[in-house]
């Protein structure tokens, strides 16, 4: 038995350029905690604002009567620390599509470089029973022109 630890493959670093969605946003003297760096906590308030620019905009026309996605999985690497003040770029894509949910793909990225990289799991669920609903093929072929490229 081999007792050498698993070696694995480095992650490739998301590069912008990957996301077709993107929207900009400030670090906030508030989002600041003791340390003097952006809060962990707060890169999750990041990527949410990513993923609501993308699914309310317009030219998307993903809303389908009676159904919504709720967040049920968020999974998120941290890379670089953020510092007040400053601008970041969020970029958002889908990354697979599974039969009543989908993943988003996610990365922050301040002058260029990536600060955090992030995986969000969605649920399609019903508005009235509130439970799991298989995702519309025409709600699939709209969410697909946001695909994430490979770099």
């Amino acid at each position: 038995m081999n007792d050498q630890p698993s070696a694995r493959a480095p992650k490739a670093v998301p590069q912008l350029a990957d996301y077709p969605h993107r929207v900009s946003d400030v670090c906030r003297f508030g989002d600041l905690d003791p340390q003097g760096h952006v809060n962990q906590a707060v890169f999750s308030t990041y990527f949410e604002s990513g993923r609501v620019a993308m699914f309310r905009d317009k030219s998307l026309g993903i809303g389908v009567p009676g159904l919504t996605f709720v967040l049920v999985r968020m999974e998120i690497d941290f890379m670089k620390e953020l510092h007040w003040p400053g601008t970041i770029e969020i970029g958002t894509s889908v990354a697979e599509f599974g039969r009543s949910s989908f993943k988003a793909a996610q990365a922050i990225f301040r002058d260029g470089a990536c600060a955090a990289a992030a995986r969000a799991t969605l649920v399609c669920i019903d508005l009235k029973t509130r439970k799991a609903s298989p995702i519309p093929e025409e709600l699939i072929a709209k969410l697909s022109q946001w695909k994430l490229r490979a770099s």
